[in-house]
């Protein structure tokens, strides 16, 4: 009888028992896939100019390559050699015979058959030098930068992420160079008329600067990385440098809170406010960002959270000099007393995806225990949206960043960030 009884009380607890189970291999699996992964840049953008920043953030390998142990292996090899001047060749030929802004386009772009010819050749050298094994091993794995290559080989996690790195390159020259549409055309395009005569004259005079620039030159790829830096720069996009290092400026009062912070006082890590652009090129935070902001305000005095994270770049109108995260931060501290040690910004989102992939990745990199629910707060139409966006996030990331748990209300859902978010991409150069 006594048995029976046992089987019954059992009977009653196996959901429960089957619950727990399940959250305990979601975070056990959590934490398998963040093994041997730090989440830190393994060149501290502490230490680095904007240009450099922007480098690093879109083309992570090829800025290891251009550092000096790396680079003159590199230099060493004579199939890579041979492309290098094969490009340095091709500026000065194309400065004297070409005639349209598409032949002066093809001189800085990487052709496929030169990926393949490179591609060759470094899996040489991969096999020959230590260096490259030991590249993959204690930086770019670790960086989690190339995390979709994690678990490849590390030959062909070091080969994807070359082709990533250099596929970013080219897309870049492709958009700000020859004008193709980015993925969003209203706020991320070219600044210029490619078709007009003044455009050709311009692209002359980026494909002379690059040329005349020999030692950015040397490596197989130099010329066509300068070019697609140099294009961004004549476009004013240098959007990734954006308040970089963030960790000394617009956050540090927040990120030295963080190393304190008692996380068992409150129920979640954080209140995400994902931005809402003006429209208007002379307002600096729109009505939506504002009450948005209230929310979670209102949210954080309750005692949800120690932190609310504001998210938004300089994205509408184009062109605008105003970065959604930082105006709204003043909002937050000059008009709801929100103190600044509690605000933390993440100014480079160009849509709701990457507000939050890039909060998922602050999460991580900042120490804020990713165990731990965050929530988005918002309005009603957004917070709906976000909890119905991962059939966005796969067409336009390749991944989720996150996993979500219950919605608290109309405004608010819970949230736990995923190591996915780490993967950087260079075909989103101002937030890569």
């Amino acid at each position: 009888m006594r048995k029976i009884v046992n089987i019954n009380r059992l009977r009653e607890y196996l959901p429960s028992l089957f619950s727990a189970f399940i959250l305990i291999c979601f975070f056990a699996a959590k934490a398998q896939d963040l093994n041997g992964v730090d989440v830190h840049f393994r060149i501290p953008l502490e230490q680095l100019s904007p240009e450099e920043t922007v480098k690093v953030k879109n083309y992570y390998l090829l800025s290891f390559m251009q550092q000096k142990e790396l680079k003159k292996i590199l230099l060493a090899d004579p199939s890579l050699n041979a492309l290098a001047k094969k490009h340095q060749k091709q500026l000065q030929q194309a400065l004297k015979d070409c005639e349209d802004t598409g032949c002066l386009l093809d001189a800085l772009a990487y052709p496929k058959q030169d990926i393949e010819t490179a591609n060759a050749a470094l899996r040489q050298l991969f096999r020959t030098s230590p260096i490259l094994s030991n590249l993959v091993k204690e930086q770019l794995k670790p960086s989690g930068t190339y995390y979709q290559f994690n678990r490849l080989p590390p030959e062909e996690e070091f080969i994807a992420a070359w082709k990533k790195d250099i596929d970013g390159v080219n897309y870049a020259i492709s958009v700000y160079g020859g004008g193709k549409a980015p993925h969003y055309p209203k706020i991320d395009s070219i600044a210029f008329d490619v078709h007009a005569r003044s455009y050709f004259n311009l692209l002359c005079d980026v494909v002379a600067a690059i040329a005349d620039n020999p030692s950015k030159l040397d490596l197989f790829f130099g010329s066509s990385l300068e070019a697609a830096l140099r294009l961004l720069e004549i476009n004013e996009r240098f959007d990734a440098a954006n308040n970089e290092p963030m960790t000394l400026t617009e956050n540090k009062a927040a990120f030295d809170r963080i190393k304190i912070m008692q996380w068992e006082r409150y129920p979640y890590s954080l209140i995400l406010v994902p931005g809402a652009g003006p429209e208007d090129p002379n307002v600096a935070l729109s009505a939506a960002g504002m009450l948005r902001c209230r929310v979670a305000a209102n949210r954080y005095k309750a005692g949800l959270a120690p932190f609310i994270m504001v998210s938004g770049g300089a994205v509408h109108p184009y062109k605008t000099k105003y970065i959604e995260a930082v105006e709204m931060k003043k909002y937050l501290i000059e008009v709801m007393q929100v103190p600044e040690e509690a605000i933390l910004i993440e100014p480079h989102a160009r849509h709701t995806t990457t507000n939050m992939r890039n909060c998922a990745r602050i999460i991580y990199r900042y120490g804020i225990p990713s165990d731990k629910p965050a929530i988005t707060s918002t309005d009603k139409y957004q917070s709906y949206f976000i909890t119905n966006m991962d059939a966005r996030c796969q067409k336009e990331l390749g991944y989720v960043p996150y996993r979500l748990g219950k919605r608290l209300s109309d405004t608010e859902q819970e949230f736990w960030p995923l190591p996915q978010a780490l993967q950087i991409d260079a075909t989103e150069p101002l937030d890569p």
